[in-house]
């Protein structure tokens, strides 16, 4: 079994081609900027959108374990009696209510990627994600060995802040690593992430010599790591197997979730434009002679 809070069809930006993308919970980082909260704890998580609450009390009505109760036009929650039943999310006829966080068995994800395997073409498949998907190893291990038994596609994106082992337990059936990099320097990696990019650095370096195909990815957040971006391209320009490069701009579409998930917002400020996008991602081209797509 594994837990997971998504799984996206027809995804066209998590690899090559049309796919279908696993969003698996539970994350070692906590970056600053991360636009998917719900997947940083592995825990289940009841998600409360107040804005968009009719206070029409159908929640009240079907909540088993007292979770909510409205008073005074004022929704009240009591999460700590929540048993993640869906009732409540179920019921919500605004979508106020979200449940993050299902247990899934093999099987269960197997057929739902296979259903969509006549829209995947030459170039398209199945991308495992997160929050970090390689910390349930053995699942994913399983998962991506039975689609590759298929003739399926596969990628996993990943931060690579897990053990070496861990790579080795997937990369006999990973035909692509999308590959994360948040910071070159380990103090600014700390500052942003929580954690030290040692390891990160260190993987990344090891799947380069295993000979595994690796798209690098990094997200652009101007106030955060705009400092990193040569240093980062002067690193993956060390390397022999790298596709291409990906530059992400930043964006806070996810500060309502924040809200929903009563954690704290750390989101930076200041979006980078279009122009300033283009002249970063022309830069990395520059400095590393691979492929830089928008």
């Amino acid at each position: 079994m594994a837990k997971i809070f998504d799984i996206k069809h027809f995804s066209v930006h998590d690899g090559p081609g049309i796919r279908t993308t696993v969003f698996f919970k539970g994350c070692p980082l906590k970056c600053l900027w991360c636009h998917n909260p719900e997947s940083i704890s592995a825990k289940t998580q009841l998600a409360f959108s107040a804005e968009k609450c009719a206070h029409c009390g159908a929640c009240v009505a079907v909540c088993p374990s007292g979770v909510h109760i409205l008073r005074e036009e004022k929704h009240i929650l009591h999460k700590e009696n929540c048993t993640f039943c869906r009732a409540c999310e179920n019921i919500c006829p605004v979508g106020a209510l979200t449940v993050y966080g299902k247990e899934v068995g093999l099987g269960e994800v197997l057929r739902e990627a296979l259903e969509d395997r006549d829209f995947y073409g030459a170039s398209g498949g199945v991308t495992l994600s997160g929050g970090e998907c390689l910390l349930q190893a053995d699942f994913c291990a399983e998962l991506l060995s039975a689609l590759k038994a298929e003739g399926i596609h596969t990628a996993v994106d990943t931060c690579g802040y897990v053990p070496r082992e861990t790579l080795d337990k997937v990369s006999s059936y990973t035909d692509l690593f999308l590959y994360d990099l948040k910071a070159f320097d380990e103090d600014v990696h700390i500052r942003l992430t929580g954690r030290s990019n040692d390891i990160i650095l260190e993987n990344l370096r090891y799947l380069d010599a295993i000979g595994k195909k690796v798209e690098i990815r990094i997200p652009y957040v101007p106030r955060a790591n705009g400092n990193q971006i040569d240093k980062i391209a002067h690193f993956i320009a060390s390397l022999h197997n790298i596709t291409a490069v990906r530059v992400l701009a930043y964006h806070n579409f996810a500060l309502s979730k924040y809200d929903a998930l009563g954690m704290e917002n750390t989101s930076p400020e200041g979006i980078p434009t279009n122009e300033e996008m283009r002249l970063v991602r022309a830069r990395m081209h520059e400095l590393t002679g691979l492929p830089v797509p928008d």
